[in-house]
């Protein structure tokens, strides 16, 4: 038999049969993995979508492991075949562009059921700073949270949405308020165990393996599947109640702004802090946009305050709001520490809001909002997102041009709209992700969603025309959580990263079997 035909079978039995003996090349799956595929029609479905409900790509089989040896034979033996079958790794599936979907009748491997390694709080002893925890990669960080607060201690670096997978956060960057003090959750890492794209598990670090270990972070699965990350631990803010039980607190505050070069000039000035223990410091910094565009969200607000607010957007067209947070315990006196952060603050006068919540309310204050959007059908949906990077010598010109002459100007609703600044020296260049090149940049996310097929095609057309502006304006953003590119463009977006990034993956995922959802190597 010519040899291409028999590849070609060959491919076909493994991705349509799985149980079934591959005699014509004396190939069979593994025993003790067959019986961890299906195709179920359900599964097959679930499999084929994600968060953003934009690409849907539905794969030949699901491999649903209960050990991480299953995933490492399930590598192996696509390597062993002459034409490999490709592997989507899929933990929530918050992607928004396919990234976690398996083209090219491909196996999803779905990280949800895995069992084996939770969440393990170690190297504790009494006031100990150098706790960590050792965690799953498909456990989600919301048990996380949970574990190690019952500890009294928490990770330090956050997303804004807690129910997400620690592998998949990992893989890209996992930013959020905190990232301008502690950096992205790929700072935050100790130590890494990776099924590689040849099958090996490996246990890795900055000093051991560490090609792996700076790959994997940020490497958007191209390099090996994370199913294990020790996680540092501080401790977490404590206050005892009338009952003694410990309450975790925050001061939560909103800032008011009609003027966006002082609202961005404050948000620099509060994460400059980070760096001088001499000062009080914010615990989280991030930044909003009110459109004059219903619906306004003013849930945050006090009832009596929604008219006088809905007054001032109407006047100014846009107002930027600053997020900021200040933790708190016991000892803290976090009535002067509020006053001393927010003091020569150039928010509009009268126009500062404050509330308190427990640190895990805070944390995941999101929750409540999914569970209020599924209540309405509003949840899975299409969410067509975009999230860049922006250098801080280019903001102003990028919230003139985009935020004022595209958003403002379009009469769609513009949705959740972020803006918040991070400190580049709170992220490692060695490892895979790509930022703009000075020592601050913002983190833009405008957060889309709506069952509108019609109103999914105008967001796509205001994003592209967002990029089309930066590219026509010389600025040098980065995009983030993005796909659907040609080659050429991940080229592009890699910049002189790239040579680093294609022999990263020649090394360890030599057969390009891993996350083809992402559309890197072709």
């Amino acid at each position: 038999m010519d040899v291409s035909n028999l590849a070609f079978f060959i491919a076909i039995a493994v991705l349509c049969l799985p149980c079934t003996v591959f005699t014509e090349a004396n190939f069979k799956v593994p025993r003790e993995i067959a019986s961890k595929f299906s195709r179920d029609p359900q599964i097959l479905s679930l499999a084929s979508t994600d968060y953003g409900h934009i690409v849907h790509e539905t794969p030949s089989q699901v491999f649903e492991p209960s050990s991480v040896s299953d995933i490492s034979s399930l590598i192996k033996f696509s390597n062993s075949l002459p034409t490999p079958f490709t592997i989507a790794t899929r933990g929530k599936a918050h992607s928004i562009l396919g990234q976690a979907q398996a083209r090219r009748n491909g196996v999803v491997l779905n990280m949800t059921n895995l069992k084996g390694s939770l969440v393990s709080v170690s190297n504790c002893s009494g006031k100990s700073l150098n706790c960590y925890a050792d965690v799953g990669g498909e456990v989600l960080w919301i048990d996380v949270l949970h574990a190690t607060l019952e500890r009294g201690l928490t990770p330090l670096s956050w997303t804004d949405y807690l129910y997400l997978s620690v592998g998949g956060t990992l893989s890209n960057a996992g930013i959020s308020g905190q990232a301008f003090r502690f950096g992205p959750q790929i700072s935050n890492v100790l130590q890494l165990d990776v099924v590689t794209g040849k099958g090996e598990l490996v246990s890795c670090s900055r000093d051991k393996n560490s090609e792996l270990f700076y790959g994997v972070l940020g490497g958007l699965g191209q390099f090996g599947v994370i199913t294990r990350a020790r996680i540092p631990l501080g401790p977490a803010p404590t206050r005892a109640s009338i009952f003694m039980w410990n309450i975790l607190q925050v001061k939560w505050l909103h800032l008011l702004y009609n003027n966006f070069n002082a609202f961005s000039r404050d948000q620099e000035h509060l994460i400059s802090f980070s760096e001088n223990k001499n000062t009080t410091a914010a615990d989280y910094v991030e930044g909003m946009l009110l459109f004059n565009q219903p619906p306004l969200d003013l849930s945050f607000y006090p009832d009596s305050d929604h008219q006088r607010i809905t007054s001032l957007v109407t006047q100014n067209g846009i107002i930027y709001i600053i997020e900021l947070v200040k933790y708190y315990d016991s000892n803290s006196q976090v009535a002067k520490d509020v006053a001393d952060l927010v003091k020569g603050l150039n928010f509009v006068p009268t126009f500062i809001f404050e509330k308190d919540a427990s640190y895990e309310e805070f944390l995941n204050r999101v929750y409540a909002e999914e569970l209020f959007l599924r209540s309405k059908g509003l949840w899975e949906v299409p969410h067509p997102w975009l999230n860049i990077w922006i250098p801080r010598s280019r903001i102003s010109d990028f919230n003139e041009g985009v935020f004022n002459n595209i958003i403002l100007k379009q009469n769609i609703s513009s949705g959740i709209s972020l803006i918040y600044p991070l400190n580049r020296n709170k992220w490692d260049d060695k490892m895979s992700p790509v930022t703009p090149e000075e020592d601050v940049f913002y983190a833009v996310s405008l957060l889309r969603a709506t069952s509108s097929i019609d109103m999914v095609k105008k967001y796509e057309s205001q994003n592209q025309q967002i990029l089309e502006f930066c590219k026509g304006a010389g600025i040098k953003i980065t995009e983030y959580l993005t796909g659907n590119k040609t080659q050429k463009q991940w080229m592009e977006h890699f910049g002189s990263k790239w040579k680093l990034f294609a022999d990263r993956k020649a090394q360890f995922d030599p057969k390009r079997i891993l996350s083809p959802g992402q559309g890197i190597f072709q």
